[in-house]
């Protein structure tokens, strides 16, 4: 699987992250979902992982959202 690069200010810092592309299509209809955009739920995310890496985070995320 090849992953999809994209990048983010998160407080107040440029990130990038890569993930694969099913993980990005769960994470952004669940933005869509919430009527939020893409980089508000990653800044969420962000600020709720704790140790986590961010692509780790995000990953997690997306599983919980599939499952639930």
């Amino acid at each position: 699987m090849s992953l999809k690069k994209r990048s983010f200010s998160l407080s107040g810092h440029r990130t990038s992250v890569a993930l694969e592309a099913e993980f990005w299509a769960v994470i952004d209809q669940s933005a869509q979902s919430d009527g939020i955009a893409l980089a508000a739920l990653v800044g969420k995310i962000d600020a709720g992982r704790g140790e986590h890496p961010l692509a780790s985070a995000l990953r997690l995320f997306a599983l919980a959202q599939k499952g639930g």
